[in-house]
């Protein structure tokens, strides 16, 4: 009962509650119109036709078009009132002088002419291939004198949070999608309250959206009351608007610029098991020390200005003389992607690579929803005799997300695709491993919204010793995997297919 009346006064169920009397509104409106109803369906089917003309000129995926023509053209009187609310791509001024102002800050700190990229073209053309995409418009360089340590679990990465947070002498940044009070956050907010008292620039951002559900309402109050600073990116209003669609599904943690984290794994108990949710949780993150970690450092501080409207002297987070220089391993080069650009830096990061393996392809991936060009790339490397393999969760945690998932096993398994479903539970892990030399573990799943709609980040790595480690993980989570055959498609019941292949069409929008 206390769950229950919890759940029926929660932030969420309000702003449901809001929401759903302002659609109900807006089809009141509607049926008003009822008297005039041949010249209002005449307006809506123009209406349409523009939209329908601006949606194929876009510049966005044609999955994306797709999925907002058919009702657009079919419901031209709610499709277009969807379309108007939720499907324009167009910035306002606000956001691109914000935009521009972060950009600028972003390029000016990191190094535009790394001479890592001749380094890494000494060793490999196609490594350098890869850095050099993620230099010219990522606007990330590539680094050595790196030390890279893969966790293969929520619980090995809590660990070494906290270790490394209490060793903290002038700030801490941290930045996530989820947090939840328990004993995950109980535990990583006592040492940020301990840090910020002791003097240390301690700042958190969390997104608002991603938290509806796991925070109370003006949480960052209180994080504020303890000292530590706060900002709550793309706060929630119940207003419909496509701002919604745009979250920061980034996860980073920077600790005095000389050691970074970043991965799947959120601030909330599921991560490291402290209860079972959807069976098993497994996820991955890396941590980093030495010079990488500033493309990290930036990459906040750009979002805190961003979140502010503020321009920061990044300069004065530079490391500190004491950070001790890392001894090189490998090539270690972190990344972001944001939605607010055409350039779409996760998804070429895995396509560059799939394209370009040699022996083998091995992803892990909570979801797999895919556009047409990420299907070819997958189905071409198989045809052509590489090993691809993907591991996907056997318990959803979002059942309607699973089924779209499932859709697509049958072209894919087809073209000579392995995937496995993770059979302990659900794997939240973004890992994709190339030929043992090349891999990347980052917060992008293989979805529209990741790959589309959401900002990210990831952190690829060439010739690093941790490669070796994730590739170790991945034969080991295999092994508790099962493989989803030819048999297992074909004997889906029609009503999942059907189910499944309406679905495919509006995935890009879930």
């Amino acid at each position: 009962m206390k769950k229950l009346l919890k759940l029926l006064f929660s932030r969420l169920v309000l702003v449901i509650f809001l929401l759903l009397i302002e659609a109900a509104l807006l089809v009141l409106m509607v049926l008003k119109f009822e008297e005039y109803f041949i010249y209002f369906y005449a307006v809506c089917v123009g209406l349409s036709l523009i939209c329908t003309v601006r949606i194929i000129n876009d510049r966005s995926n044609p999955g994306y078009k797709i999925a907002w023509l058919v009702p657009v053209l079919l419901i031209p009187v709610f499709g277009v009132l969807c379309y108007l609310l939720f499907g324009g791509s167009k910035l306002s001024k606000f956001t691109k002088r914000r935009m521009a102002q972060t950009h600028s800050q972003t390029v000016r700190f990191l190094d535009q002419n790394s001479p890592v990229l001749s380094q890494i073209g000494a060793c490999s053309r196609t490594a350098q291939l890869h850095s050099n995409y993620l230099q010219r418009y990522a606007y990330c360089p590539p680094y050595q004198n790196t030390r890279s340590v893969y966790f293969s679990c929520g619980e090995e990465k809590f660990e070494a949070l906290k270790r490394e947070l209490a060793a903290a002498r002038y700030y801490i940044f941290l930045e996530y999608f989820i947090i939840e009070e328990g004993l995950m956050w109980g535990e990583i907010f006592d040492i940020l309250k301990q840090k910020a008292a002791e003097g240390v620039d301690v700042r958190l951002i969390y997104d608002d959206m991603g938290c509806i559900r796991t925070l109370p309402y003006h949480f960052d109050r209180k994080v504020e009351n303890s000292g530590v600073q706060c900002r709550v990116f793309n706060p929630f209003v119940p207003v419909l608007t496509s701002k919604l669609n745009n979250r920061d599904h980034r996860k980073i943690c920077v600790i005095d610029g000389h050691t970074g984290f970043t991965g799947g794994i959120n601030l909330a108990d599921e991560y490291i098991n402290a209860y079972e949710k959807h069976g098993h949780w497994k996820d991955s993150a890396v941590m980093l020390k030495g010079d990488a970690v500033w493309t990290l450092t930036v990459l906040f501080l750009s979002m805190w200005d961003y979140i502010n409207g503020t321009t920061t002297d990044y300069s004065a987070f530079a490391p500190r003389v004491h950070a001790v220089a890392e001894p090189s391993d490998g090539f270690v080069q972190p990344y972001a992607d944001s939605p607010l650009d055409f350039e779409t830096v996760g998804e070429n990061v895995y396509l560059n690579m799939i394209n370009r393996a040699q022996h083998y392809i091995y992803i892990t991936t909570p979801y797999l929803i895919i556009d047409n060009e990420m299907v070819t790339a997958l189905c071409n490397a198989a045809k052509s005799g590489v090993v691809v393999k993907i591991i996907t969760p056997h318990i959803a945690d979002k059942r309607i997300v699973y089924a779209v998932t499932q859709a697509y096993y049958p072209v894919l398994v087809e073209a000579g695709v392995e995937i496995y479903e993770y059979t302990p539970g659900f794997i939240h892990a973004k890992n994709v491993v190339v030929d043992g030399e090349y891999a990347t573990v980052g917060t992008i799943n293989f979805d529209y919204r990741s790959l589309y709609l959401h900002f990210e980040c990831g952190c690829y790595f060439y010739h690093s010793s941790c490669i070796a480690d994730i590739e170790r993980d991945y034969q080991q989570t295999l092994a508790v995997s099962r493989q989803v055959t030819k048999e297992d498609c074909r004997g889906r019941s029609w009503i999942k297919r059907t189910v499944g292949a309406i679905l495919k069409i509006f995935a890009p929008l879930m």
